[in-house]
């Protein structure tokens, strides 16, 4: 009997690594894709030698519509079908909503929201039929507090990643499949590198951070449990629940002390700007 196969995309490094690596311990086959196609290669060697499983390599980027569609035709041409998928492909634009082109914020949105919804579209109803899924969508802690100055659009598409992960939830049951939104905060990544914020986010003091690891594994443990939302750490959690029961301009004070202090290069935030 053929092992369960889960499709993880942004597998190259972060999150999206040790999310391979936990399904992998877990005796999963893997459908791996991400843009740069050696490091891909490199894990797929890894995780083989180490776990014994199988692993497909499909080097695409998620910005283009075309994408998708093509990664699913990949894995299904190899026989192979989609028991699990970890939406996790993404980045951060630095800057005010204004500072960036339209071009960069349409490729933002194809890759945080257009492909995770297009993914689930076209491997559901392959679940719905064999009565199984587990469908993983890495949102943020951002998507749970008010929005913040610059990466303007980050929040607020984490916060319908939660919601349709809810959804998905919700539609989910009677088929066996299982829905969940992970809600990192800041993760020890290459997200940082990427969006220009390593040396700012560094000053912050060490219980601001999470390992990709400890994602990965509460990822893992909040989908199999069915669980809808999974947020990482303590002191994210009271965070996140603070968030609940603060006034909203409370709350959108905290998070425009907290951006303006990570911008000035202060030690300590109020609270968490995006990060995953």
């Amino acid at each position: 009997m053929r092992r369960h196969l889960v499709l993880i995309t942004g597998a190259s490094s972060g999150i999206g690594k040790a999310l391979a690596r936990e399904f992998a311990a877990n005796g999963w086959d893997l459908a791996l894709t991400a843009r740069r196609k050696d490091r891909l290669e490199a894990l797929a060697e890894e995780i083989k030698a180490q776990y014994g499983v199988d692993s497909l390599v499909i080097a695409a980027d998620l910005s283009k519509a075309s994408a998708p569609k093509k990664v699913i035709d990949a894995v299904e041409a190899e026989g192979r079908q989609i028991d699990g998928l970890v939406n996790n492909a993404g980045f951060g634009l630095p800057g005010t909503y204004t500072q960036t082109s339209w071009k960069q914020q349409a490729d933002f949105l194809q890759l945080m929201l257009g492909s995770y919804a297009e993914l689930v579209h076209r491997v559901m109803p392959g679940m719905q039929a064999r009565g199984y899924g587990r469908i993983l969508n890495v949102a943020s802690v951002a998507g749970l507090m008010p929005g913040s100055k610059g990466h303007t659009l980050y929040a607020a598409v984490k916060s319908a990643l939660i919601k349709f992960s809810q959804s998905l939830h919700f539609e989910g049951k009677e088929y066996g499949i299982h829905a969940t939104a992970l809600c990192p905060g800041f993760t020890y990544s290459e997200f940082h590198d990427v969006n220009e914020t390593r040396d700012l986010v560094s000053k912050m003091p060490s219980y601001w951070w999470l390992t990709a690891e400890q994602v990965a594994e509460a990822g893992y443990n909040a989908v199999q449990r069915n669980q809808p939302i999974s947020v990482p750490g303590l002191w994210y959690k009271f965070l996140t629940g603070l968030n609940q029961v603060l006034p909203t301009p409370a709350s959108m004070w905290m998070m425009e002390r907290s951006t303006g202090s990570v911008r000035r290069g202060e030690v300590e935030p109020a609270s968490p700007a995006a990060g995953d």
